[in-house]
């Protein structure tokens, strides 16, 4: 059996509704309660700089009103006056309906049952007999009002020139910068140690590009009378945040691409990922999902399926009179009584190496992405019911880490990542889930968190969410508590797990791995198993001599002083995205093809492949 290739976390980086990823300063605010008055500051800081202020304790009020799951601000749209067409029918057999307007506004067609009259030279008397449906433009109060928002004041895409970008490719590109710069390396320095085909990129969107400057403009400007860009169609592609990380950050001539699972989407990737470094297929790999869903015609979708949480739906839950303020703070309520998940936007990215690279270079070791396992639900009733799938997923996850770590450390060592949406069904059948595993597995007050209640559910990025949330709490060692409940529901099964609605302390040296769950709509389940940075550390030390551990430990100083001028850095708003447009563009000059090899400008590609049906060659 051949040694595989450790694919070790050594950078993390992100936007969502908590803030900025890397640094840990998004986890922080989600536990800023239970954090140092130093660490509180700091966290604050960040949020100030994200959302435009000056000074982050003199602004903290205004800062924890502005982030996390609200309600819908009108930087998105006004949800008490959203813009629809009312469809408005006439009859014009007896009294025919007249009207005057420029010659230029008549269709190119006119419909059989109008009478046109020139009044001039420039407009005309339309009359109209029989039935004619008009759309009229109008207004209504939207159903639903909470969402988990971007921070208040902070648009990604004034950081860049972004021509009209998508929110979801805007996102793509800060998130990817932060991801890039928390490694404390230089990407040259990175690059120029692997083969341009050693490097994967697998992104996407569950949902594609469906704002105005997407496929929701593209879809909408016919019916509104506007012209169709030549943007709209292209930058709506699903895979476009990995093309964007090519083209516009690392200049990436790898592997690259997108799985799609619905809600599952981010771990899809994550298992392309973990599967190219331990093949040999790639040294480096960046994971990621950018998600931009608050627009009101997905959450209408949502909201029609009866998915979403809304006033009416919160009011009931609190037994609150038509008039009475909602808690949209409180919109989300994962395994507690409740009424929907609150729709989220985010862009998440996790960088990989494999051991070799991540022990030469000095990298930070944030935790290892063990394997990701994927399975569907079978015969299903319902497209967006729960299914048997998840039970597979999970215990292959655990079954995972037990390989690695021992019964023992299995059973008092780690953690669970709900996916935690904040459905009647979910809380029920992921309970189920999560307790018969533990039981199973002989696990008794597995810790679950669902950091959701404040962050929302981001569809493909939700993962990405989980994972970032779970690499705080191996740093800070606290566990977010379901903050947004006041008891877990009845009908939700505790048995051998550990719900609180405080936030709680954790031992980091005794933590050794965790399960990130994630269910998608269509039956799409997939759980991945992450090992802790001290798992992670003594996994290593095992392959490598002492000797080379010192030098790795060295070599490490010198990144994490990289690592906090970066953040400091970010802190202070002197560092921006990075997105190189039109530079070091390649061409066929730039190319020289071997029978033995192929080389791109300084770097060389391989071509001596041995074939692994070694018993079928053919002469």
């Amino acid at each position: 059996m051949s040694i595989q290739r450790l694919p070790v976390i050594v950078g993390f980086g992100g936007i969502n509704a908590a803030g900025r990823a890397s640094g840990h300063h998004a986890y922080a605010r989600m536990t800023h309660s239970a954090l140092s008055a130093t660490q509180q500051s700091r966290t604050l800081d960040s949020l100030a700089t994200l959302m435009g202020l000056e000074g982050g304790e003199s602004h903290q009020q205004f800062i924890l009103d502005h982030t996390l799951v609200r309600r819908i601000e009108a930087s998105h749209f006004d949800v008490d006056a959203v813009r629809w067409n009312q469809r408005l029918p006439t009859d014009g057999d007896s009294q025919p309906a007249s009207f005057d307007l420029e010659r230029k506004y008549l269709p190119d067609v006119i419909p059989p049952h109008w009478v046109v009259k020139g009044t001039s030279v420039t407009h005309v008397n339309v009359q109209i007999v029989g039935q004619q449906d008009f759309l009229l433009p109008t207004y209504r109060e939207f159903d639903v009002k909470s969402a988990g928002q971007l921070p208040s004041g902070f648009e990604p895409g004034t950081l860049y020139p972004s021509r009209n970008h998508p929110r979801g490719l805007q996102m793509t590109v800060y998130a990817a910068s932060d991801a890039l710069g928390s490694i404390g390396l230089d990407w040259e320095t990175i690059s120029s140690r692997v083969a341009p085909d050693q490097i994967s990129v697998y992104a996407g969107s569950a949902m594609g590009q469906l704002d105005g400057a997407g496929a929701g403009g593209m879809i909408k400007s016919r019916y509104n009378g506007q012209r169709v860009t030549s943007k709209y169609c292209p930058l709506s592609f699903a895979e476009m945040p990995a093309d964007f990380i090519n083209a516009y950050v690392l200049g990436s001539l790898g592997s690259t691409g997108a799985s799609l699972g619905a809600c599952a989407s981010f771990l899809y990737n994550l298992r392309h990922g973990i599967d190219d470094i331990r093949n040999g297929r790639a040294r480096v790999v960046f994971v990621g999902a950018a998600e931009a869903p608050i627009t009101p015609e997905i959450l209408e979708g949502y909201s029609a399926m009866g998915a979403l949480a809304t006033e009416k739906g919160l009011r009931n839950l609190d037994g609150l009179q038509l008039g009475e303020a909602c808690d949209f703070r409180r919109a989300c309520r994962p395994f507690a009584e409740n009424c929907g998940f609150t729709i989220a936007e985010s862009s998440q990215m996790v960088v990989l190496f494999d051991d070799e690279l991540a022990m030469e270079l000095g990298a930070t070791v944030f935790g290892a992405a063990i394997d990701v396992f994927v399975n569907a639900d079978g015969h299903k009733k319902s497209i967006s019911g729960p299914g048997v799938g998840n039970y597979i997923t999970v215990a292959k996850a655990v079954a995972a880490a037990r390989a690695i770590i021992g019964d023992k450390a299995l059973r008092r060592g780690g953690l669970v990542q709900a996916h935690g949406t904040g459905t009647p069904q979910n809380r029920v059948s992921e309970a189920e889930i999560l307790s018969r595993t533990a039981q199973a597995f002989g696990i008794d007050e597995w810790p679950v968190i669902a950091a959701k209640c404040y962050l929302g559910h981001s569809i493909g990025s939700a993962a990405g969410d989980q994972i970032s949330t779970t690499l705080g709490i191996w740093h800070h060692g606290i566990l977010p508590g379901i903050t947004t409940i006041d008891a877990i529901a009845a009908d939700v099964r505790q048995d051998h797990l550990a719900f609180s609605t405080e936030h709680r302390e954790v031992d980091t040296a005794e933590q050794k791995y965790a399960i990130i769950n994630s269910k998608g709509f269509g039956g799409n389940n997939a759980s991945a198993s992450l090992m802790s940075p001290l798992a992670t550390q003594r996994m290593l030390q095992t392959r490598y001599s002492g000797q080379a551990w010192k030098k790795w430990e060295q070599a490490n100083e010198r990144v994490r002083e990289r690592q906090q001028a970066y953040d400091d850095g970010m802190i202070a708003g002197t560092i921006s995205p990075v997105y190189k447009f039109d530079h070091g563009v390649l061409g066929d000059g730039d190319v020289k093809v071997g029978a033995q090899q192929l080389t791109i400008g300084p770097h060389t590609v391989r071509l001596d492949q041995v074939s692994p049906y070694d018993d079928m060659k053919i002469d």
